[in-house]
């Protein structure tokens, strides 16, 4: 059993992975909540720990002690390399990528093996491009809706507020608050009407992070793939 872990800066993802019953168990929590009771879930049952993360050092820190203190096996952590599994980073210093934009292209990767663009909608939103040779094109890298309204109302990412699409509304407003909501709103579907424009149609499009589904939607194209980054904690880890 393998246990494969998502640290990014707002929510903590997890999955028990079986080689041959595949995924038999998943979860979220908060980035920064405790994870005594969660690694309990988990200890006894792991043989191997696979890890991701975006998160800041005390994080990683936390866990391999949790996970120590539990008995379970010691993680590894997957690092952003110049190349892996065909995909080749275009940085000049690849390690200042972040790790789960490289696991989402490894992943993306994995499942078409031609030009692709990855999309994540997360606490930032990136948009990242593989040539047919597995070269990165490049990518951007923008403030996500969460981002917007926290840096304007001073939110906390621990407040999780699923978005239903009756919610989504990209108009003028007319008080302050639904100001800032509705202007998260209209740069996010100017994002998603750009990207259509960018994209040729037949292209593969993959998308994930927490607001890639309703991306994904309003995109009209594309997978949406939830556990997109988790995918790739295999071609990492397995190529080094």
């Amino acid at each position: 059993m393998i246990l494969e872990i998502d640290i990014g800066n707002s929510f903590l993802k997890w999955r028990l992975r079986d080689a041959d019953a595949g995924v038999i168990a998943r979860g979220r929590q908060p980035t920064r909540d405790p994870l005594d009771a969660l690694v309990a879930q988990w200890c006894g049952r792991v043989d191997a720990v696979w890890v991701g993360s975006v998160a800041d050092e005390q994080i990683d820190t936390a866990l391999v002690a949790a996970l120590s203190a539990a008995g379970c096996p010691s993680p590894r952590f997957a690092r952003t390399r110049a190349s892996a599994a065909g995909v080749r980073n275009s940085y000049a210093k690849p390690e200042t990528m972040g790790v789960d934009r490289w696991l989402a292209m490894l992943a993306a990767w994995s499942r078409v093996g031609r030009a692709l663009c990855v999309v994540d909608c997360g606490s930032a939103i990136t948009i990242d491009f593989l040539d047919d040779s597995g070269t990165h094109r490049g990518g951007f890298i923008l403030p996500g809706m969460r981002m917007l309204q926290q840096a304007l109302l001073g939110n906390t990412a621990r407040v999780f507020v699923e978005r239903p699409g009756t919610v989504f509304c990209p108009r003028p407003a007319s008080s302050t608050s639904e100001a800032v909501t509705q202007g998260a709103d209209f740069m996010f579907d100017a994002i998603v009407q750009r990207l259509a424009q960018e994209v040729e149609a037949e292209q593969p499009l993959f998308v994930t992070g927490g607001d890639g589904e309703l991306f994904h939607r309003r995109l009209g194209r594309g997978e949406w793939v939830p556990d997109l980054v988790l995918d790739g904690l295999a071609p990492a880890l397995e190529a080094d």
